[in-house]
């Protein structure tokens, strides 16, 4: 009788697309899940009580997480599988964002990369990045995927000309959507995403056709995509951008910044504009709204970055490692 592999999936925090992950690898093998908190002895000890159970270690972001991991890994000869996402193979120094921003950092991912089976970046902007920094044994592109038959525009929801943009995190650079927005006065725009310190004083200086709405669930954040005309990204480093995907599921235009994986996602579908310049991206904006690219957006991304291309190569990875 055939036996199912045992895996350990071992996360820091469960975000969507970490979920998905989940889920694929739960439908297929027998899975328990590790939930790598900052009380580091008891993350050892479940470690040290669990990796000689499973089969295989699989890990998301290559971060202290994931160091223990492969240590554990390596003393009971155990393959592992780490994905990265961006943070651990960037540095961007002028908002010191990046594992390779700190030495200690550096040399924890260096030291992972370098010992894990495989290490699979969901961006070839990623892998470019990791390989500069280490060498795996292994390392391949394995893109985000999505579920397009869930995500999609619907009939009864007409566009707008409405701008939005999700993500208030510094690495967002929420402050240059707002100087967008001055350019635009008489378009509305909508910043999606936590209110945090920064954004309240943020929101104390933006126009009047700013909106921040804080955090949304996915089903009222799709609402706001379904209406949007155009999604902007100003980040200053992307991994890949997945709430950018969704947008261009629900055929926003997007207009990124040329900044990391960003124009690896949207190809000829949108604008790219200099990052840090409001009023480039303004001008593109306009553009955007004007034009009728929100078909092709989705089209790419459905092409592209299917859920089912990202399962079928997840585990083709996984059964390999024998």
């Amino acid at each position: 009788m055939y036996k199912k592999k045992k895996i350990l999936f071992v996360y820091r925090d469960f975000f969507s697309f970490v979920k998905r992950d989940f889920e694929i690898l739960d439908s297929q093998y027998n899975v328990t899940s590790l939930h790598a908190t900052k009380n580091l002895p008891l993350l050892i000890f479940k470690l040290l009580a669990l990796v000689p159970k499973n089969d295989l270690i699989f890990v998301w972001f290559a971060d202290w997480h994931a160091f223990l991991a492969t240590l554990s890994a390596k003393l009971f000869r155990k393959k592992i599988v780490v994905i990265v996402g961006g943070y651990d193979a960037a540095c961007v120094p002028e908002i010191n964002y990046g594992a390779f921003c700190s030495w200690w950092k550096s040399k924890v991912v260096k030291w992972t990369l370098k010992n894990v089976t495989i290490a699979l970046a969901v961006s070839k902007h990623v892998e470019e990045n990791m390989l500069k920094y280490s060498k795996p044994k292994g390392a391949e592109v394995l893109y985000h995927g999505f579920d397009y038959a869930k995500i999609k525009l619907r009939p009864q929801n007409k566009k707008e000309n409405l701008v939005i943009s999700v993500g208030t995190a510094k690495i967002k650079r929420p402050d240059i959507f707002i100087k967008v927005a001055k350019y635009l006065p008489k378009i509305k725009f909508l910043l999606v995403g936590s209110i945090t310190k920064e954004i309240e004083q943020l929101q104390k200086i933006a126009p009047l056709n700013v909106k921040f709405t804080g955090l949304l669930s996915f089903d009222k954040l799709l609402k706001k995509y379904q209406k949007a005309k155009v999604y902007v990204q100003t980040s200053a480093y992307e991994g890949f951008g997945c709430a950018l995907a969704e947008a261009m599921l629900c055929e926003c235009v997007p207009v990124v910044t040329k900044k990391a994986a960003l124009p690896e996602v949207i190809g000829n579908t949108g604008f790219c504009v200099p990052y840090g310049n409001a009023e480039a991206t303004a001008e593109a904006i306009k553009k955007a709204l004007i034009s009728n690219k929100g078909k092709v957006a989705r089209e790419r991304i459905k092409k592209f970055f299917p859920i089912s291309r990202r399962k079928k190569k997840l585990i083709e990875v996984i059964e390999k490692l024998k």
